[in-house]
């Protein structure tokens, strides 16, 4: 046993030396490294933040139905029962005519010509069925079922409310926001990858710098582990340094945002909701930056010592 941890820290302390040795190549690789987990890690916060925003968009969105006057109570309350059935629905509200213009009076309690107005005349407000979807890319299949032949009957004209300009705007954030995640994991992929080749091609250079050494070990009978060892060090120390600077890069991006900058949103991007994302769950982020980073290093590492040196796995 003390022999085993004698090597493990032979190759510990071999595998730091040759970081230090290959420091114009560590930085090369780091660089990218850390452009990737950078990437890594603004996109996860990037994909939290959207979904809070769509989710505070999507709670106060709803779409009215107004019936016609004709329309019995018996009939809407039928046809409330229906939409409360579908399953982009989450909640449905069902308000009389008398209950619809109480709400529009409070609602316009500061304009009291328009509320006079209201209730001096021959109750102009139809009764109304408020729904609220589960999701904003929901709505397109709630207006389909609104709009069908046997339910638009029973409305009055411009009914449903999710239409126009406020449909094309809700759309358009819909799909801004499936954009800007797909952007995301596209962008996440690629850079891995050119990480994971830089590497690769890196600690082939460094294997090629020691053959001689390298083939000496094998001939005084150095096992494979031993050889591959210092190598996947290398990568490793890699991945956690290049780690620790990506969060570092973020933590300064929100700090100059929210301070210097003053900004406290980004069009879809709420930055101070972000930030206070980031802070909340530093650790969590910077363990999965270091794991995510060893992870690419020390795979890279071995699928370029294995290679080169042609060993074979059990």
């Amino acid at each position: 046993m003390k022999r085993k941890w004698i090597t493990f820290g032979r190759v510990l302390h071999t595998g730091v030396v040759n970081f230090i040795r290959n420091a114009s190549l560590a930085i090369a690789a780091m660089a990218v490294m850390v452009v990737t987990l950078t990437i890594v890690l603004f996109s996860l916060i990037t994909n939290a933040t959207l979904t809070n925003t769509i989710d505070d968009i999507a709670s106060k969105v709803d779409v009215s139905v107004f019936l016609k006057d004709s329309v019995t109570e018996a009939q809407g309350k039928e046809l409330t029962a229906k939409i409360k059935q579908q399953p982009s629905v989450q909640s449905v509200e069902y308000l009389s005519k008398e209950q619809a213009l109480a709400a529009y009076v409070k609602q316009n309690a500061n304009n009291q010509a328009l509320s006079a107005a209201a209730t001096l005349s021959n109750n102009p407000i139809p009764a109304t069925i408020h729904v609220k979807p589960k999701e904003l890319k929901q709505l397109g299949a709630l207006k389909n079922y609104l709009t069908s032949p046997a339910n638009l009957a029973l409305q009055t004209e411009g009914s449903p409310s999710y239409s126009g300009d406020r449909q094309k705007a809700i759309d358009n954030i819909t799909k801004a926001t499936e954009a800007l995640r797909m952007i995301g994991i596209i962008a996440v992929i690629v850079f891995a990858v050119v990480s994971a080749l830089i590497i690769f091609n890196t600690i082939q250079m460094a294997i090629f710098n020691r053959r001689d050494e390298i083939q000496i070990m094998r001939l005084l009978g150095a096992s494979s582990s031993y050889i591959r060892g210092p190598f996947i060090v290398e990568s490793v120390i890699y991945g956690v340094l290049s780690a620790v600077i990506s969060v570092l890069i973020i933590n300064a991006t929100f700090a100059a945002s929210s301070g210097a900058l003053q900004a406290s949103s980004l069009g879809l991007l709420d930055i101070n909701y972000a930030s206070q994302y980031f802070t909340d769950h530093f650790l969590r982020f910077l363990a999965m930056q270091i794991g995510v980073g060893v992870l690419i290093g020390a795979v890279s590492s071995f699928i370029a010592t294995r290679r080169y040196l042609k060993f074979k796995t059990k």
